[in-house]
This record gives structure tokens, sequence and C-alpha cells, in this order.
């Protein structure tokens, strides 16, 4: 019976099953989203667009007036990338880290999610490096390619503070000498404070260091969707930590974000930003994701409460104390987007690129029609987000719905261009104005 209903829940995950949304794309963005009523179902919505790869001298399409160069192909599952001063790139060739056994967890639904995610291409095994990239020429293609680093813990963000290169793995940050210039470090790695891991249901840790490099401030998703491994295997996280780098010493700098990947100071107010994902199984049309600024101190509402003081009623027992303080978001993205990369333009770029924000989003599994899968940029006014977003990138899907490719993390690099991983595609993609 068990094998049975395995390959009927199999079969409705291929065929994409549940509702599809009814709101039209300007009505979930904005500062101001409309947020229907929620929808369950014992069998959520189920819609992916299943990993396939591009085909030979396809790539994304860029918008009129830019051009698309693959700055490497042929990388294993590339999700993270940082730009160092002389214009190498790192890119983490990373994966979600194996469990212990013990902390594996078991069921039809445990046993479903595994199968969803590696149709979407995260099945697998992490390559555990950062592999550096150089384009000495400028032509937007890297002619030298090297192991920098090796024998990592599921690494995602980078950062370099001066002879320092930090990494934060899926359990710590560490640290390792570096020289400009270098392409292969063979120093051991020194940690620098632990991460909270365990069942790691969301695995990356991103990193980005302050202006004067004192403080590290560090990514850390939730174990679960809603809170239904447990409230005791969340402590710490859903949040963003400030750590000393010197020391490792570290507070809770704001909590109740689900998901937080992309960090990034945004360059006329100098304010802490964020993309997060929001949470899953309400319907195709919640809830937003969302890119935010990130007060010290502040609590977004994960796992009680979204988008403001909405309660979610299925995570128990309630904590209308932990709602009552809950902020709601800057901007929404839209629903299941799934925004993992972030990075602000430098005012160096064409209109309409000048100011805002560059937004990988990786692309949905829970919502009909399909949502994400391309590069959007959302322009800034005065340090605030105005209008509705751009599409950079596209054509990551397929005519028949299979994914050729899914945006993760952006950077821009020095040259004048920007830069997208795509882990689904195996490559790094530039996109610069056309000369």
């Amino acid at each position: 019976m068990r094998t049975l209903i395995a390959s009927l829940l199999a079969s409705v995950a291929l065929a994409g099953c549940g509702e599809m949304s009814r709101l039209p794309e300007s009505k979930q963005v904005g500062p101001a989203p409309e947020l229907p009523a929620p929808t369950r179902s014992w069998i959520p919505t189920v819609h992916i667009a299943p990993a396939e790869g591009w085909p030979v001298n396809a790539q994304p399409v860029a918008p009129a007036g830019w051009r698309v160069t693959a700055l490497a192909r042929g990388l294993d599952h590339p999700r993270w990338l940082h730009v160092l001063p002389n214009g190498d790139v790192l890119v983490a060739e990373s994966n979600k880290p194996q469990p212990p056994k013990e902390k594996e967890r078991g069921g039809l639904r445990a046993w479903a999610m595994k199968f969803v995610m590696k149709r979407a291409g995260a099945g697998v095994p992490s390559a555990d490096r950062i592999t550096l990239l150089r384009d000495a020429d400028g032509d937007g293609v890297a002619e030298t390619r090297s192991v920098l680093l090796e024998g990592l813990h599921s690494p995602f963000g980078m950062a370099l503070v001066g002879d320092w290169l930090y990494v934060a793995n899926a359990d710590a940050i560490v640290r390792v000498p570096y020289k400009a210039g270098d392409t292969r470090i063979t120093a051991a790695p020194r940690k620098v404070t632990e991460l909270p891991a365990g069942i790691n249901h969301h695995w990356t840790k991103n990193l980005l260091a302050s202006r004067d490099g004192r403080k590290l401030y560090v990514t850390v998703g939730s174990n679960s969707n809603v809170g239904e491994n447990g409230l005791e295997a969340e402590e710490g996280r859903a949040a963003i930590w400030e750590v000393d780098a010197a020391t490792g010493a570290k507070r809770l700098f704001a909590g109740g974000l689900r998901n937080p990947n992309g960090l990034a100071w945004e360059p006329a107010s100098g304010a802490l930003w964020t993309v997060a994902n929001e949470r899953d199984e309400l319907g195709s049309d919640l809830v937003p994701d969302y890119l935010t600024s990130v007060k010290d101190g502040a609590f977004y509402g994960w796992p009680w409460a979204y988008w403001g003081q909405h309660v979610d009623d299925r995570v128990q027992p309630p904590r209308p104390e932990m709602v009552a303080k809950t902020i709601a978001p800057d901007y929404a993205l839209g629903n299941h987007v799934a925004p993992l990369g972030l990075a602000f333009a430098d005012g160096k770029l064409p209109a309409p690129f000048t100011s805002g924000a560059f937004i990988g989003e990786h692309g949905s599994w829970n919502r009909r029609p399909l949502s994400g899968y391309k590069l959007v940029f959302v322009p800034f006014a005065n340090g605030k987000p105005q209008g509705t977003p751009i599409d950079v990138l596209t054509g990551f899907v397929s005519p028949d719905g299979k994914a050729w490719g899914r945006p993760v993390g952006v950077e821009l690099d020095r040259q004048g261009g920007v830069l997208v991983a795509d882990d689904v595609g195996n490559a790094v993609w530039r996109l610069a104005p056309a000369r």
C-alpha cells in the first residue's frame, strides 16, 4: 500500500496538481500586495519545471541593447558568487549537505519532497569547493579556471576582509588567508563561529561584511516550512546574525525571516537589505516572497505571521505576542518566485538599471503557473523601491516547461557587467551593455 501511495503521489507531482493562481502579477508585487484567503489541501500544489540544462548554443535572453556571454560553463551546481578587488570571480559550487542518518526525516511527505527537489535539479551531491574564474582580457569569458579552496561543507556566502577570506559553510563560518592574485589556497580553514545546522531544511548561509570589515552578517534559514519539525529545531534560525569578524562573538540582528539569502548594502541609505523566501502550502497566491530593509532588532513574523500581522494558524501553539511585534517587509516580489541573489546597481549602468536591485529568482515549485525563473530589477529612488520589477534575463524555462537554467547568486563585476550563477545550467552568465 505504501508503495502504491508513493507512486500515486509521484504521478501527481509530475502532473503539476493544485489550484491555479487567480491574481494578476501586478497585484502580487510592490509595497502592498493583495493577500487572498489561504487555501490548503492534503496534497499541496506541486508544479515545477524539471531540470534539463541548456541545449547546445542556447543561453538566457537579454534585454535590447545588452548581450549575454558565458563567463564559464561546465561548473558543478554553481550557487553563489563573490567578486574580488582584482576582478577575479569566486564561485561556490555547492549543494545541500547529507544529514546524519539519525536526523533524516522519514515518511511519505519527506520522500515526496525529496523526489520533487531532485526533479528541480537539487538532488546532486555537493562539490564542496570554491572555484576561481579570471577574465584577464575582458571579453566576458574566463580563460583561467582553478580550484581555489576545496574540502568545505556546503559552502555558500563569501567575504574578503583584509587578508582573510571568510566562507559560510552550512554549519560554521570559516576563514583562510588570501593574497591578491591567489589561484589556490591550501591552508586549512579556521573556524570563526558555529552556525545553527541540524536537519538543515534551508542549508544556505550567506555572508556580508560591514563596510569597515569589523562585522559579518550571516543569514540562517529555517529548519522547516512552518515549524513542523518542532520549534526547538528552530533555535537561532530564520534570522540574520551579526558576527564579530575577529572574535566570532555573535548576536541576533533580526528574526522572523523564514529563508533570507541575498544580503547587500543599499548605496543611497547605507541600510542592510535582504531577499527572503516565504512559506509554502497556502495556495498559489500566498505568501509573497519579498525584498526588505533589515532593521536591527526587528521581527518579520515567521512562523506565526506573514506580511505583517496575518496569522498562520497552522503554527501551534499560537504566540499572539510575537504576532503583535511583527513588522511588514518593504516590497513584495511575487508569490513563490524564490528570490536568492541580490546585488544593487552601482550607478554606472545605463537606464533603466542605474539605481535599484538585481534579484535572481530561482523559481517556484508550489504554484500554478510557474513564477520566477528569471533575473529581475527593482528600481529604487531615494533608497526605496519604486515601481514594478523589470525582467532582465529570461528564457530559463523551455516552451514545453523544462528548466534550462535557474538563477541563484548575482554580483556586479569590475568591468560593468552583471554576473548570474545558474545551478541547473551549470554556468555563470555575464550580462553587459552591447558595445
